[in-house]
């Protein structure tokens, strides 16, 4: 964070054994090398919304005074979302789907008590995440198949309304691929038309070792920026490990087959991949810093190896590597090559 205090904020998502501070060598991490932070899961619907009569605040309590308590830009994630979303939200109480009306009260409902509960206390919103396919067509979510495509106007006017003051988001994964990319700047240019002020996008950059090729990611940023939007890097981690062919996408609900040669590293990580992951991550905060002008915060997916998503995604029980500190909470060549960044930038 100290290395780039005149650039970005530099962020960290974090699980309830970090915030309730059960991890006291990850509290120490996290006050030292950050200054904002990002939940995994505790603010998403089906976490703290449950049940049509039920809230369940205690985590989302506790995360957001832990950043408080450290002196951290608290950001809330996510609102609107078609996946962790219980089913009760999208049916009648009678097994059948939801009117219209019935669910855009229910959004009404669940934004303006969430956000209103942290009014003033969470900086900044996703209000809708992951609305788009890859081809940049709008995704055929329970959201827009009752409700319609202004359930995207509804969502940001609903948050407007609960907190003015806090800026309201638009975060997706793969905006580094061109179609979806320009669906994205179509998507912000028509919640501009219908009048609502959108602060920032989140560009959510789940890489991997050669993709999304570096100008891809360059050109990202800087097609949101000319927009006249802040750009977030929300969920940054690179991607160590194989995949089957044809699987490049960060959607949780995909999932492949385990197979040892999927596994390559259970072991441990050799020198030489560390240096690759070390080299992409140099290259990717080259670009960061580069076009700091635009970008407003940079956060990654987790603190450290053996928190990230990607042990168990897309396939179960994995060993990855994909963030700055090990999985004994210690830095990696990779740490080096992000100070050298801002270093180099200066």
């Amino acid at each position: 964070k100290e290395a780039f205090k005149d650039k970005f904020l530099i962020g960290a998502a974090l699980n309830p054994a970090q915030f309730t501070e059960q991890n006291a060598t990850q509290v120490t991490l996290i006050a030292r090398h950050f200054n904002t932070i990002t939940p995994e899961n505790v603010m998403k619907w089906e976490k703290i919304h449950p049940a049509p009569d039920q809230f369940d605040f205690d985590l989302a309590d506790r995360y957001v005074e832990f950043g408080e308590k450290l002196g951290l830009v608290v950001i809330g994630h996510t609102l609107i979302w078609h996946s962790q979303t219980p089913r009760w939200v999208f049916e009648d109480g009678k097994g059948s789907p939801a009117s219209r009306d019935l669910l855009l009260a229910r959004m009404s409902n669940h934004i303006h008590t969430v956000v209103s509960r942290y009014k003033g206390r969470v900086q900044g919103w996703d209000v809708v995440n992951e609305a788009l396919n890859e081809d940049g067509s709008l995704r055929q979510s329970p959201w827009l198949k009752i409700i319609g495509e202004d359930y995207l106007v509804k969502a940001f006017e609903f948050a407007r309304a609960a907190d003015p003051k806090a800026e309201l988001y638009y975060n997706d994964f793969s905006l580094e691929n061109s179609a979806k990319r320009q669906g994205a700047i179509a998507l912000i240019k028509k919640l501009k038309a219908a009048g609502v002020k959108v602060d920032g996008i989140g560009t959510q950059t789940h890489v991997r070792l050669q993709t999304p090729a570096i100008q891809d990611v360059e050109d990202t940023i800087t097609a949101f920026g000319d927009l006249g939007l802040k750009v977030m890097v929300t969920e940054l981690d690179v991607e160590m490990l194989p995949r089957r062919a044809n699987s490049g996408t960060a959607d949780i609900s995909h999932r492949e087959a385990s197979s040892p040669e999927l596994n390559p590293y259970a072991a441990g990580l050799p020198d030489s991949a560390q240096q690759e992951l070390a080299r992409r991550y140099g290259e990717i905060f080259a670009v960061f810093t580069k076009h700091a002008d635009k970008i407003g915060r940079v956060t990654f997916w987790g603190v450290s190896d053996g928190d990230s998503w990607l042990n168990d995604w897309p396939i179960r029980g994995r060993t990855n590597y994909p963030l700055l500190f090990d999985r004994n909470n210690r830095p990696k060549p990779a740490l080096d090559a992000v100070l050298n960044a801002a270093r180099n930038a200066q």
